[in-house]
């Protein structure tokens, strides 16, 4: 199975990384924390979100975008952009990915979104709205990952598919 990994650049509420953190945790996807950070890790509310989930968690810092990209050379990155010209279901994600999202205030710098125009992607939604939550959008951006891989190493039924069985 390839590797997913969730990108936070520069992330500000504590809430909606852990909400992340708690759908790497269920998912198997990586978390990768692109600093400065809005909060400390130490956080109540990022500790909350997150549940007990915390020791299923693969995460990594890294000090600024520049540490990411040269610590991740050769990576497969997909950037999550209301400013996208594409839909995120209209590209085939390779076996390992990151998927690049910016702060819930600003989303990812232009500068950074024109470099790489061709793996800019966005989730449709309707006009006139700024964005969605950042915890929602990471986990809509997941799944579509795992849906394509028929949702590979992950539990697809619950206790109610023994009624079927019988």
């Amino acid at each position: 199975m390839g590797k997913i990994g969730i990108v936070l650049l520069e992330p500000e509420i504590p809430q909606n990384t852990g909400n992340i953190a708690r759908t790497c945790a269920a998912t198997g996807a990586s978390l990768h924390l692109i600093e400065p950070l809005g909060f400390k890790v130490t956080d109540a509310k990022l500790k909350r979100a997150g549940l007990d989930y915390w020791h299923f968690l693969d995460i990594t810092y890294y000090k600024d975008i520049d540490d990411f990209f040269e610590r991740t050379k050769g990576g497969e990155y997909f950037f999550f952009s209301t400013k996208a010209p594409r839909a995120y279901t209209e590209i085939r994600y390779p076996e390992d990915c990151y998927l690049i999202f910016g702060k819930e205030t600003a989303g990812i710098p232009e500068e950074i979104l024109k470099k790489h125009l061709d793996r800019c992607v966005r989730i449709p939604m309707r006009e006139n709205l700024r964005s969605l939550n950042l915890s929602n959008s990471a986990a809509i951006a997941v799944y579509e990952v795992l849906r394509q891989r028929n949702f590979e190493n992950l539990e697809q039924s619950g206790f109610l598919g023994i009624l079927y069985d019988s």
